[in-house]
């Protein structure tokens, strides 16, 4: 039996770890450098690429100096805290990567808490040392302190640290001496991870994650933590709700390289993957056919947002997507529960629609982007968090917001952070950076992210993380600002835009075409305004219809996904398709809108 380590990369967004998983996998010849056409050979998924995140934790393993190492990716953000927390159930031990000028962030102690939880040995890696500014010193012991404060033990507290910068492809002792490559980490991991421990008796193996192949369906991957699985064997699965249920492996793979290779026996400790199980889930348990013994269940942070996901009913339904019906949209729904852990769907009282709970706005924005990837069309409501009662007090879910930005421009955040409601923690210098923390209401930071990048010019770093459910802090103010509403179905002029441009800013250019109740800009006051944007000039026998060239347009406001998720109001959706996103009120008629109104009133 080979020797073994387990070892998963964890960080905040940007810091370097995926790239850091490239270096490695290109130092132990996996792939020589000039076959790589594309870096982030982990990030294989057309979002996470785009937005330049991990979303979907990934494993790959090589072989150094004899010894099989599986590496395994985790995202860094936490809205995917349901991938993190049940992958690093796999590992022994963990490689915490922090940025050498931005030191521990938010997410990188969310991350770090569970590691440490889980007991896993850490090593710490500080990347980015060739940045200017930088101050590894000063960061090296920020980590410590951190892990000190999360009750770290003395063995996780005496870790290896290891300074280099993967984009420049080396790693070592001392951040003023590059090395030629990363073997100094390599070695590290040897050195201070441990061997997976040898547990003897009937076989356990808990799914941790879910693959898939058209070929042979759903594949069960997990980590075999007593005995070992035998391909071709009859077996036990222990569902999460304590039934037992007979199956049968039948085939068994192990992680090779960047892909898997079949196996006949896998050991304790090492990890697979295993086709022919019918009906499981994540966090059930392989166990001996005989004498099933189950391991405790995963437990995973609740939602703390929600969202109304229905059926697209606008003027323009079933023109761009595929999917249409609410069956479609019933059957994603429910299939995307089988492998996000974190998510959750209830039905309401209404056949076309479903109430989706999520981590955040983001983690609920890269399945919507998904979907309509996929060719769906649908529509969804503003994003809300979700009320508690605790001991008998109605209670909010509270973020740690952390924001670094110019120092001029800090006066203008503080304020808009404290009108909703932000309660500011700590107030330092970083470099030539002011660094603010603020406890705020998850519906504080609901389309703060676009005010934040206005002011600073788009120099502020932005990041938050769950922390608690605190009492609620009474409302927080919304968008500010009216909307544009198109008054007929048609196509937008220019002319007629160019007319309206006093009035406020245009989400569309023209050109396109728009549906009665479609959102087309942003009002200058702060009520509601009827636009006709399809109106033509009128010809007389003195003018030509050329002249309209001359009309000088403002640019629109392009909007992404998350973007118009975090702008609309109670009163409106964004209407989603795989070629458009739209911004639509809900009642598309002005006197089905003026009735809602009064009968609010009333």
């Amino acid at each position: 039996m080979q020797e073994l380590r387990n070892v998963a990369i964890i960080a905040h967004v940007d810091h370097g770890k995926t790239t850091l998983v490239d270096k490695i996998l290109y130092q132990c010849s996996l792939f020589r450098e000039n076959e790589v056409k594309k870096e982030l050979i982990l990030d294989n998924n057309d979002q996470e690429r785009e937005r330049g995140i991990t979303i979907l934790s990934k494993n790959v393993s090589v072989e150094y100096k004899g010894v099989k190492i599986n590496v395994i990716d985790t995202p860094g953000h936490a809205d995917f805290g349901g991938e993190v927390e049940r992958v690093l159930n796999m590992a022994d031990g963990v490689l915490l990567i922090v940025d050498a000028f931005e030191g521990p962030m938010p997410q990188t102690r969310y991350v770090l808490s569970k590691a440490i939880s889980l007991g896993l040995k850490p090593i710490v890696v500080i990347n980015k040392v060739d940045k200017e500014n930088c101050r590894p010193e000063e960061v090296q012991e920020d980590v410590f302190e951190l892990m000190f404060n999360l009750d770290a033990s003395e063995d996780q507290l005496d870790f290896a640290t290891v300074y280099g910068s993967a984009k420049n492809n080396w790693m070592g002792p001392d951040w003023n001496q590059p090395t030629a490559d990363v073997t100094y980490l390599l070695d590290q991991i040897l050195e201070h991870i441990p061997a997976p421990k040898q547990n003897e008796g009937t076989t356990q193996m808990q799914i941790t994650s879910i693959d898939y192949s058209n070929y042979i369906g759903r594949i069960a991957i997990g980590r075999v933590t007593r005995g070992k699985v035998y391909s071709g064997k009859p077996m036990s699965l222990f569902k999460r709700d304590g039934k037992i249920v007979k199956t049968h492996i039948k085939e068994l793979y192990t992680f090779s390289g960047l892909g898997k290779e079949k196996a006949e026996v896998v050991h304790c400790g090492d990890l697979c993957a295993i086709s022919g199980i019918e009906n499981f889930d994540i966090g059930d348990t392989i166990a001996d056919f005989e004498n099933p013994e189950a391991l405790p269940p995963i437990a995973i942070d609740e939602p703390t947002m929600s969202m109304l996901f229905t059926v697209n009913n606008s003027p323009f339904f079933g023109k761009e997507g595929e999917y249409v019906t609410s069956r479609h949209l019933r059957d994603r729904l429910f299939k995307e529960l089988e492998k996000n852990l974190a998510l959750r769907v209830q039905e309401t009282d209404s056949p076309d629609s479903y109430m989706v709970f999520g981590r955040g706005v983001m983690h609920l924005s890269v399945l919507i982007e998904t979907m309509r990837r996929e060719g769906y069309e649908l529509q969804v409501g503003k994003p809300r968090v979700i009320i508690k009662e605790v001991d008998g007090i109605k209670s909010e879910p509270i973020e740690l917001l952390s924001i670094d930005l110019p120092e001029p421009v800090s006066g203008k955040v503080i304020e808009i952070v404290n009108q909703r409601k932000g309660e500011m923690t700590v107030m330092e210098p970083k470099g030539d950076l002011m660094h603010l923390e603020f406890e705020i209401p998850s519906r504080g930071i609901i389309g703060l992210r676009n005010s934040v990048l206005t002011l600073t010019a788009g120099e502020a770093t932005i990041s938050h993380r769950f922390i608690k459910f605190a009492p609620w802090k009474g409302e927080v103010p919304s968008r500010n600002k009216g909307v544009l509403i198109v008054h007929e179905t048609g196509t937008t002029i220019p002319f007629a835009l160019n007319k309206l441009q006093e009035r406020g800013k245009f989400f569309v250019p023209p050109g396109v075409d728009v549906y009665e109740g479609q959102i087309v800009g942003e009002h200058s006051r702060d009520n509601d305004l009827l636009v006709n944007v399809i109106k033509t000039k009128k010809l007389t026998n003195m003018r030509s219809a050329g002249a309209d060239d001359k009309v000088k347009l403002a640019p629109p406001i392009i909007f992404s996904l998350e973007q118009s998720m975090e702008y609309i109001d109670d009163d409106e959706y964004v209407e989603v398709t795989p070629k458009s996103i739209r911004l639509r009120k809900i009642l598309l008629k002005e006197h089905e809108r003026k009735r809602a109104a009064n009968a609010k009133l009333n």
